[in-house]
């Protein structure tokens, strides 16, 4: 993972031994968690691309009855969707009352026909980067893909020009420059699934790691 301050990217190895900052007793707080306040650190499996809005495509295939790809004026034409919570990252900080606005992922899905035997995607980035979900958790409201941050464009370095979001599970679920989802009738573990990491991701289980 690598972390990236004043536009210089330093490379990290995140492991057990990582306890952030000392726990303050907050009730909305996951086990092992720190309240990050105003920061939100950044963290990244690979460098930041450029990529522009009119770049940016969507797409969704796989075990769906109708394969389809959006672009930007595509995705924006589906109806608006926003949350507003908290998110959790595996590193150990949590960060409350953040706004994202975009599209329920439900948007999505519903214009492809998820077959009934789709049981779990894999999230890929235009960079590369992957993460597997049950499709369990990115349906019913529980996932979104947005391209605002507090009312103004999501920064590249947080995902933009648009990311999913996953809020209840780690973050690194939450795909920065979402580029597509792959529908499947199993588990496919994704780029740190593979690297050791949980293959849910579950912040209030400590599903932080292999085996936990």
């Amino acid at each position: 993972m690598s972390t990236r301050r004043n536009g210089i990217t330093d490379h990290v190895n995140i492991t057990r031994g990582f306890t952030g900052r000392p726990r303050v007793h907050n009730p909305g707080l996951p086990p092992g968690q720190y309240d990050a306040g105003d920061e939100w650190p950044v963290l990244s499996a690979e460098v930041t691309p450029d990529l522009a809005p009119a770049d940016w495509s969507f797409r969704i295939d796989g075990l769906v009855a109708e394969p389809r790809t959006w672009d930007w004026e595509q995705a924006h034409a589906l109806p608006a969707s926003a949350y507003e919570g908290a998110i959790h990252c595996v590193t150990s900080w949590s960060k409350f009352g953040v706004r994202f606005g975009g599209v329920s992922l439900d948007a999505f899905l519903h214009g492809v026909r998820p077959h009934g035997s789709a049981t779990h995607v894999v999230a890929y980035a235009h960079t590369g980067y992957t993460a597997n979900l049950p499709l369990a958790d990115v349906t019913g409201g529980r996932a979104w893909i947005v391209w605002e941050y507090d009312g103004r464009p999501l920064p590249a370095e947080h995902g933009g020009p648009a990311r999913l979001i996953v809020p209840h599970l780690y973050f690194w679920k939450s795909v920065k420059w979402i580029a597509g989802l792959r529908l499947l009738d199993h588990d496919e573990p994704g780029f740190w699934e593979g690297n050791g990491y949980h293959e849910r991701g579950n912040p209030w289980e400590e599903q932080r790691y292999s085996g936990d």
